[in-house]
């Protein structure tokens, strides 16, 4: 009989509320509420949390599927609005603008994939090349409308959406569920983390001589890091030069118009802003690179870009862009910024906080925290990080920018290999190939490479025998079809207005 090396984790100690640490309570204690004896959560309010993040992915609504919450109910809590994508305005070249939208482009032509056929007309045949006339995320978004999926054989059936929302009250939420779910919520701020003598997490120890003991511990302390990096020092492994943003300003400002159902992204001289619609304010933020923007001269520009009354002092954020060398070390997690950060360019904060979790469930150890599972864990998280890194290295390097210093350094900086031979084979014949386990797919690369301004040599050859009249009149019918389904859309804010109005706006 083979010896089982360990017993079942019984308790499990999160280190750090905010987003990252109440999405994992609300997890663990509705997913494995039959698995854990004790999860308890540390937080300390005089420290606060970094709050940058109100923009998402559609994954998030798979995380709150999962855990049974009401959508229309989560919206009003979090006085959010419906995302269906992000425009970006100024990346590709001074006055253009493109959308990076969810969903799929058309469809499929036979075992083609649609944007070959789309390339072949726009190459060979000089057809439209606004790719966004070819997605209802894209249309819907630029006349200001949404819904939820509905009917069959239809794109509205297909529509993929995600939220803008306040991150603190989504973790106030999270808080409420997961209290209600057996969490223990400690008031306390870590002072020391007490190692064993193998090495691993044995308590934490607390302001006013607490010590926590636990089996597992996650670390969502933030870019601090303070079980993972200060006291397992684990390392870092730093991004900067591919990705060299390493501030924002962020304050929420008064509401001006009807939200649009999309994130704003507006490059600037060296870095980009962004404007946040939610039901009650707008969110802003000024994301730059210091190297190139001093922090006065930055703040000065954010401030004389704001479009209403701030409803708050800016607050400065410093951060370095990169991961962990692992995720995972012995008996300890980092889920959220104390495992990376990769900026908030593409939202990607919230899901890779997801992401971390449902792979921890999956590798989800016995006291014995045997290296196999550790191993996979970190092979698989380092991979995603290196994935999303590219993606957002793109936005940067594929620009024909050259009015300032931080552009001339990101079109001329040597990039990943991965991402150099994505480039390559796009740029040859349009190829996009998509990798096992990718957030970002085909049609997410297609949207920023093309929106960019990179530019394929020649189509697909196995399009080149179609017949391309007949390739320009299905073309056109698929604008017709989408176009006529934005048409029925009802108006972003009507939709929040009959479905999910938030209680203080009512």
């Amino acid at each position: 009989m083979v010896k089982h090396p360990g017993k079942a984790v019984r308790k499990v100690v999160i280190a750090g509320g905010g987003t990252a640490g109440w999405m994992c309570a609300a997890w663990f204690s509705k997913i494995l509420r039959d698995d854990i004896e004790e999860i308890v959560l540390v937080e300390s309010e005089e420290i606060g949390t970094v709050g940058v993040g109100e923009a998402t992915t559609p994954y998030i609504r798979v995380f709150n599927h999962h855990l049974g919450i009401d959508e229309d109910a989560f919206v009003r809590d979090t006085q959010g609005t419906f995302k269906l994508g992000i425009e970006f305005e100024d990346w590709g070249r001074l006055g253009h603008t493109y959308h990076h939208p969810f969903g799929a482009n058309g469809r499929e032509f036979g075992s083609l994939p649609f944007h070959a056929i789309w390339l072949r007309d726009v190459l060979e045949r000089g057809g439209p090349s606004d790719l966004g006339l070819y997605n209802l995320q894209s249309v819907a978004a630029r006349n200001g409308k949404f819904m939820r999926p509905q009917g069959q054989n239809s794109p509205l059936a297909g529509i993929e959406y995600a939220f803008h929302f306040d991150a603190g009250l989504y973790a106030m939420t999270l808080r409420h569920f997961a209290e209600a779910r057996g969490v223990t919520r400690i008031e306390g701020r870590i002072e020391t983390v007490e190692l064993s003598g193998t090495g691993s997490i044995s308590a934490l120890l607390l302001n006013e001589a607490r010590r926590i003991e636990g089996d597992l511990f996650i670390d969502c302390t933030g870019f601090r890091a303070l079980l993972l990096g200060e006291a397992l020092q684990t390392g870092f492994e730093d991004w900067s030069h591919w990705l060299p943003c390493d501030r924002a300003y962020a304050a929420p400002t008064a509401r001006v118009g009807a939200p649009c159902p999309y994130t704003r992204s507006m490059a600037m001289a060296a870095g980009w802003q962004w404007r946040i619609p939610l039901q009650h304010r707008d969110g802003n933020g000024l994301v730059f690179a210091s190297h190139f923007l001093p922090e006065a001269e930055a703040l000065d520009i954010f401030l004389g870009n704001l479009l209403a009354s701030r409803m708050s002092d800016p607050k400065l954020i410093r951060f370095k862009t990169g991961r962990r060398k692992v995720s995972w070390h012995k008996n300890c997690v980092a889920i959220g910024l104390a495992a990376g950060f990769l900026e908030p360019l593409e939202s990607t904060s919230i899901m890779l906080i997801q992401n971390g979790i449902a792979r921890l469930q999956y590798y989800f150890p016995d006291t014995g925290f045997d290296q196999a599972d550790i191993d996979a864990y970190n092979r698989a998280m380092n991979r995603e990080y290196e994935d999303i890194r590219d993606f957002l290295i793109l936005h940067y390097h594929a620009s024909e920018r050259d009015d300032s210093e931080f552009w001339r350094y990101c079109r001329a900086m040597p990039v990943p290999e991965s991402l150099a031979h994505r480039l390559d084979l796009f740029r040859s014949r349009g190829r996009i190939p998509e990798e096992r386990g990718e957030q970002f797919r085909l049609n997410s690369w297609l949207a920023v490479m093309w929106g960019q301004g990179l530019r394929p040599r020649s189509a697909d050859p196995l399009t080149l025998s179609l017949d391309g009249d007949g390739l320009g009149t299905w073309l056109s019918d698929i604008r017709d079809v989408i176009g006529k389904c934005s048409d029925i859309m009802p108006t972003h804010e009507d939709f929040i207005l009959r479905h999910c109005r938030a209680a203080h706006l009512a």
